[in-house]
């Protein structure tokens, strides 16, 4: 596969620590407000966060998507109220969802991988390089869930992963539409 440039290298041609610094934090910004559209549930609240994450991923390479992630978590931990329903602390990455969250690094560091290797090239391919990372995050996720609860296997899954598949099908769609969109216009902008 070749190494092809995201939507954020063809929009910012330069690379710069600040850039980078200044994409991470308005990449963690955007998860943290997604966390906050939530329908409540127990003991997983369904969010848009996985849409939020599967953006960034798609738009900002592996590398970045990663760090923005990893600079959300070190936000929360902080005490700063980014994850969902305005929870805080070192607590939540250690709570019955810290699996998911935890597991939102490594979604989006795939998710960019993907896109840098071959799968930006159509809405269907991104599509995949969203949904694919994303059903992966039901493996920490739910183990996380099993192991810190007192939830049996069959209902961790039932209750971690069972509610979000119709919902992480949809996100992912438009994750790929979004950012389809924005490459189609950054190439119809070049050809013009």
């Amino acid at each position: 596969m070749t190494h092809e440039n995201t939507l954020i290298r063809q929009l910012v041609h330069t690379t710069t620590n600040w850039r980078n610094l200044a994409l991470i934090l308005v990449g963690s910004a955007i998860i943290a407000i997604a966390a906050q559209v939530s329908v409540p549930m127990f003991p997983v609240p369904m969010t848009l966060q996985t849409l939020a994450i599967s953006v960034i991923g798609l738009t900002y390479g592996a590398r970045l998507a990663g760090l923005t992630l990893l600079a959300y978590l070190a936000e929360g931990a902080l005490g700063l109220p980014v994850f969902a329903n305005g929870g805080a602390g070192l607590l939540k990455l250690m709570g019955p969802t810290s699996g998911f969250l935890w597991g939102f690094v490594g979604m989006a560091f795939l998710t960019g991988w993907m896109s840098e290797n071959g799968f930006s090239r159509s809405v269907v391919r991104l599509s995949i390089a969203a949904l694919v990372p994303a059903a992966l995050l039901y493996i920490p996720g739910v183990l996380g869930l099993w192991a810190l609860t007192p939830l049996e296997l069959p209902s961790a899954v039932n209750a971690g992963a069972v509610p979000f598949l119709v919902g992480d099908i949809v996100k992912s769609a438009l994750a790929a539409l979004v950012v389809g969109g924005g490459l189609a216009a950054v190439n119809s902008r070049k050809h013009s």
